[in-house]
């Protein structure tokens, strides 16, 4: 084998490790509800997007951001309305260790310094549903992070 060969064999090697890494990436860190690969960005170089007015499924929403700092909604109690149907995504920071619930939906997700929790989820239920943190309510302290109010689609 030629040094010419063992380049070209080096080179298809990178690129398949590239590929497999690509295709094997955990979910986009803000967005679990997205599989691996779909990240919304632009394309990488040499792909080409769809030209305008070509039907393609619209881009999610951006997700709400809620802050808690010191056991307190930043900014109050917030209050998320969304019609039934339509894919909801949250963001939680939160300054210390929490366990932030969505009641009705029961999806319950940890957050912390530097690692928020994260929701993602389509609004198949309709009604008022509270979003709560469970150490506040443990602590004494007003546990209600926001309202989601799901209405008839």
């Amino acid at each position: 084998m030629n040094t010419r060969q063992r380049i070209i064999l080096i080179a298809l090697s990178v690129l398949v490790a590239v590929v497999a890494l690509v295709l094997l990436l955990p979910e986009r860190a803000d967005d679990p509800g997205v599989p691996a690969g779909q990240t919304g960005a632009a394309p990488p170089s040499g792909e080409q997007r769809e030209p305008a007015g070509t039907e393609t499924e619209p881009a999610p929403p951006a997700p709400r951001r809620i802050a808690v700092v010191g056991g307190e909604v930043k900014g109050g109690v917030q209050e998320i309305k969304v019609t039934a149907g339509e894919v909801v995504r949250l963001v939680v920071s939160s300054d210390s260790p929490d366990d932030i619930h969505l009641h009705g939906y029961d999806i319950e997700r940890s957050a912390g310094p530097g690692k928020p929790a994260r929701f993602r989820f389509e609004a198949d239920i309709e009604g008022a549903f509270a979003i709560e943190s469970h150490v506040a309510e443990d602590a004494g302290l007003e546990p209600l992070v926001a309202n989601l109010l799901v209405e008839p689609g």
